[in-house]
């Protein structure tokens, strides 16, 4: 815990002690160090589980834990052009909130006690909505804020008054302990109302199809690097949520899962659908991720091996790849100051290289073979089948629509004619190579060992 922990508190502090012209050079080797030191957690949950009585690493968290550390360094790297040119203490308030924001994701991650993570999850909420009103571009950031924090909210009252009624019934909230304990309960009104209650808060997080409306305003509106966090590691703080309460939850609340399931499993198509008539290109990336989210809300639902093994791959592989886009979506924003696809059409005459990382990213994105998403979603559509074969349907439409609106977005923002009204394209930076190499290429190696995400 040390070898992480000592890094982390000197990031913090070298974000106000590092000299001013050298400040993101500072930060984000630093941020890179930790990224590489984490990867020891890969292999740690296998020899000591147990970090201390209220912080653990298992199977579940720790690709969780790398996939954050990881990402860290990106987003300092994503965020440099724009806040460089803004006075030293911003920017200095700015990399401080993204660091807090990240700790506090590790530590929801790293939690035993549900209590731990029920706090953490809700903290990692105050340096988001930090993040969009303060450094949001546009006036509607103040909406998405108002919309983050209404719809968290509504979850996570009806979360906090479970997690007491489960700590009155069985005396303990440790995740540990839990797993050795056997919890059945008889189906009543009582407790249905508490297994709902259990979910609704990481169903807002994934977020469930209907209950999402607060994810495309709040990605819109977001900095880069708002974004970036958003789709790399606070939506599967809602996966990670939903498989700890498994181990509350008995196998007798499966019949109340179904009709959830296959709610889940219409949201999957109708987001994919609602994909392919977007016009902005932030919003279209937004709803690909509540698509995605959706078969990992239905197979951390179904409660088998494949299932679970699927919702993990598919959340890691979504963090790298979903990033990598929103990434590809500024860099193009930041030379032409628009997100409308019909404008941005062209790009491919002007950045080759840049357009090769637009193809590979979608490539990902719609699951194409061997790639990690491609990895997940077989194995969730596997278990699917085996719930029902009548699942297949809605999954087969889901994957025909996620292949056309994955399509849809590389043409229509890369192939064509170049727009008349760009007349100056600034030539690509190292800088967002390196960003998009941080991305994929973590993707391309976990196709060579998918197993470190099992």
């Amino acid at each position: 815990m040390l070898m992480i922990s000592i890094p982390l508190a000197t990031l913090l502090l070298s974000t106000w002690l590092a000299p001013s012209k050298r400040l993101w050079e500072v930060i984000t080797t630093q941020s890179l160090i930790i990224a590489i030191m984490s990867t020891a957690w890969l292999t740690t949950q296998e020899i000591n589980p147990f970090l201390n009585n209220y912080l653990t690493v298992d199977e579940i968290s720790s690709p969780l834990l790398v996939l954050t550390c990881w990402l860290t360094a990106p987003t300092l790297l994503a965020s440099q052009s724009k806040l460089s040119k803004e006075p030293i203490p911003r920017q200095r308030t700015y990399i401080f909130t993204i660091i807090m924001l990240q700790i506090t994701t590790l530590l929801a991650f790293l939690a035993d006690n549900m209590i731990l993570f029920f706090i953490m999850f809700e903290a990692t909420m105050i340096p988001t909505l930090i993040v969009i009103t303060r450094w949001g571009a546009q006036k509607e950031r103040m909406l998405a804020g108002t919309y983050l924090i209404f719809y968290t909210l509504f979850g996570s009252m009806a979360l906090l008054t479970a997690l007491l009624y489960f700590h009155e019934t069985f005396g303990t909230m440790s995740i540990s302990l839990t797993k050795s304990l056997f919890v059945d309960y008889t189906l009543s009104t009582c407790s249905s109302t508490w297994w709902v209650a259990c979910l609704v808060a990481f169903l807002v997080k994934m977020p469930l199809y209907g209950l999402h409306l607060w994810l495309p305003k709040a990605h819109v509106e977001a900095p880069i690097a708002g974004s970036m966090i958003l789709a790399g590691t606070l939506l599967k703080l809602g996966g990670y949520g939903i498989l700890r309460m498994n181990i509350f939850v008995s196998d007798s609340f499966l019949p109340l899962a179904k009709p959830l399931i296959v709610f889940s499993l219409f949201g999957v198509l109708l987001s994919a659908i609602l994909c392919s008539r977007q016009t902005d290109l932030k919003s279209m990336i937004a709803f690909s991720s509540v698509s995605h989210m959706g078969l990992v809300i239905a197979a951390s639902l179904i409660k088998t091996e494949w299932s679970i093994v699927g919702s993990m791959v598919l959340m890691i592989s979504h963090g790298l790849v979903s990033s990598a886009l929103f990434c590809l979506a500024n860099i193009s924003y930041e030379r032409s100051n628009t997100r409308t696809l019909m404008l941005l059409q062209g790009t491919q005459i002007v950045f080759p290289l840049a357009a090769a990382w637009w193809l590979l990213a979608a490539l990902m994105n719609l699951a194409l073979p061997p790639s990690p998403n491609f990895i997940g979603e077989m194995s969730i559509l596997v278990s699917l089948f085996q719930w029902s074969n009548l699942t297949l349907i809605l999954t087969g439409l889901g994957i025909i629509f996620t292949t056309a609106y994955s399509l849809y977005m590389f043409w229509a923002s890369q192939r064509e004619h170049l727009p008349t009204h760009l007349n100056s394209f600034p030539p690509m930076q190292t800088r967002e190579h390196i960003l998009l190499t941080l991305h994929i290429l973590p993707a391309l190696l976990l196709m060579l060992k998918p197993t470190l995400m099992f």
